[in-house]
């Protein structure tokens, strides 16, 4: 069984962003766990208005990438901006980056991709109004409903969840960068 992390800050989060691409890794038979910089239990929104809480399995400071296959970063506007204040959330995200594995981005999740500075040369998406963090921290965006560069898998909202799970899912099958933009 591969075992899949999805990093979060302690609340802000999409809950479409975390709960459908969590269903459909665990649906594929791959173990998730949800990591953040707290114990405890992270708090999931819908738009503005608080939804369910998920346990968190493991905090990121002592996590290792060497346990995970790839990296999921979901979005909602709060939670990339908290994640991305954090050392070790940025250092694990760096390193995860670095490592080769697949790290799929999705919204407002790219933030924390700019603030890992690992951006430059790279070809990504994001909610519109990152475009300009992602192009002053290196990065080419583009309006597309998934895009893949290396290990870099990236897309714009909740519409486009059924293509950034399939470029996920597809991702760890076959090996980081294995699906065209």
């Amino acid at each position: 069984m591969t075992t899949i992390a999805f990093l979060t800050a302690s609340e802000g989060i999409e809950k479409a962003e975390l709960v459908e691409p969590w269903q459909a890794v665990t649906d594929a038979g791959h173990e998730a766990v949800l990591l953040s910089p707290e114990s405890g239990e992270v708090q999931l929104f819908e738009h503005l208005d608080k939804a369910e809480t998920r346990p968190v399995d493991k905090e990121v400071a002592s996590a290792s990438i060497d346990d995970y296959a790839a990296l999921v970063l979901p979005g909602g506007v709060a939670n990339p901006d908290a994640l991305r204040m954090d050392e070790a959330a940025v250092a694990f995200i760096r390193d995860f980056v670095a490592s080769g594995k697949p790290v799929a981005a999705i919204c407002h999740a790219p933030w924390t991709l700019v603030e890992a500075g690992v951006l430059d040369g790279r070809t990504l998406t994001s909610w519109p109004s990152l475009q300009t963090d992602i192009r002053n921290a290196g990065g080419t965006w583009v309006d597309e409903p998934v895009v893949t560069d290396g290990n870099l898998i990236t897309s714009r909202n909740p519409d486009d969840i059924p293509s950034f799970n399939n470029a996920l899912l597809e991702a760890v099958a076959h090996g980081a960068g294995s699906t065209g933009s």
